[in-house]
């Protein structure tokens, strides 16, 4: 952090991620962190942590090679990869201790050669209405664990994904029975997984009967909602907030336009700011000349195209000057620009905007 030299950066509060954790653990739970995409754009090691002191007992990742990036951050704490490792990675994340997912043959064949008849456990997921990945139907996940036992390994886990937990009962529950169908089944076979777990953030705040034994959070525990107003009554508190500050100002008269392609016409005349950040910084350029940015406490908008690293604001009669504080999402005294008013006006979730923001912005940390 000491070489930065643009002021544009991102600031993640740790002490929010504790907050947001403590929120959202069930008292008769485990809560499992998921810090996939870099802690969604947040940054893995130190969310991590933060997660593990505030009283998570897992960490969830999307990559083998997210999980040994921990590893090598000195992590001890076990690591769900929640897809079945990539052919030819086995190996290596084994030695790092990784626990795998597994829901086909061939995952399974390629996990004993690499175990090399060593015990390994693992969670078996199935797939009960989300259609991404897992064993499909769900009344084939009996006879397929059969065989995982039968291979020497140790069904840890059992699990699945919901696809609607944060907007609609009925699929939610639909997927949880098919879920606990099978664990009965297993169940009755003499195999008892240590973890039969769901709930993703949606079903940790709406589905109380989806905790089960273990949880998985990933947006909320970052201080956003899932969906809209979901856990807004929680306290949950955004983590990340990002900053830049004016690199150049000017006035225009009434009339000009400003940007590429000309499409922001001054209606007035103005001052116009230059904030160094830009699309190749993760900003989205859907946001052109519809988003606000925070300047001396007020709104001031996105003039014209946001470009690959900068972009020029209008700030009407307020006139700033080169190094004043730019907020492109978080909070500027009374004021505040969320991540779901970003996405709102980008046509995604909030999930894109936090963790589209590239490498080249530095992260902060406090707390």
């Amino acid at each position: 952090m000491s070489e930065r030299r643009r002021p544009t950066f991102v600031r993640v509060d740790l002490e929010a991620i504790r907050h947001n954790i403590r929120c959202l653990k069930p008292a008769s739970s485990e809560l499992m962190a998921v810090v996939k995409a870099n802690a969604y754009g947040h940054g893995a090691a130190p969310v991590a942590e933060a997660a593990l002191e505030a009283g998570a007992t897992w960490l969830g990742v999307a990559l083998v090679e997210e999980g040994v990036l921990l590893r090598s951050a000195g992590i001890e704490a076990p690591i769900l990869v929640l897809s079945e490792f990539p052919p030819g990675s086995e190996e290596e994340a084994l030695a790092a201790n990784l626990t795998p997912s597994l829901y086909s043959d061939g995952g399974l064949t390629r996990l004993l050669q690499a175990a090399d008849g060593e015990p390994v456990a693992v969670h078996v997921k199935v797939d009960t209405g989300m259609h991404r990945v897992g064993v499909y139907p769900p009344e084939d996940a009996a006879a397929f664990i059969a065989r995982v036992v039968d291979s020497g390994l140790q069904v840890q886990g059992l699990w699945t994904h919901f696809a609607r937990s944060e907007e609609d009962e009925v699929t939610t529950k639909e997927q949880l029975d098919r879920l606990l169908n099978v664990a009965g089944q297993v169940r009755a076979a003499g195999v008892a997984p240590r973890y039969v777990h769901a709930a993703n953030s949606g079903a940790v705040i709406r589905h109380p009967e989806a905790h089960l034994d273990l949880v998985r959070p990933g947006i909320a525990i970052y201080g956003l909602e899932p969906g809209p107003g979901v856990g807004a009554d929680l306290g949950l508190r955004p983590a990340l907030s990002w900053h830049s500050a004016v690199s150049f100002v000017k006035r225009l008269p009434a009339g000009e336009r400003v940007s590429y392609g000309h499409r922001y016409r001054l209606d007035r005349d103005a001052w116009v700011a230059t904030v160094p950040v830009g699309y190749a910084d993760g900003y989205p350029r859907l946001l052109s000349s519809r988003a606000d940015v925070l300047i001396g406490g007020r709104r001031c908008r996105v003039a014209g195209g946001v470009t690959m690293d900068q972009l020029i604001v209008d700030c009407g009669d307020l006139e700033p000057e080169p190094g004043d504080p730019v907020v492109l999402l978080g909070r500027q005294g009374t004021e505040e620009i969320a991540a779901a008013e970003l996405a709102a006006l980008s046509d995604t979730v909030a999930y894109e905007i936090v963790t589209r923001i590239g490498p080249r912005v530095p992260r902060e940390y406090v707390g």
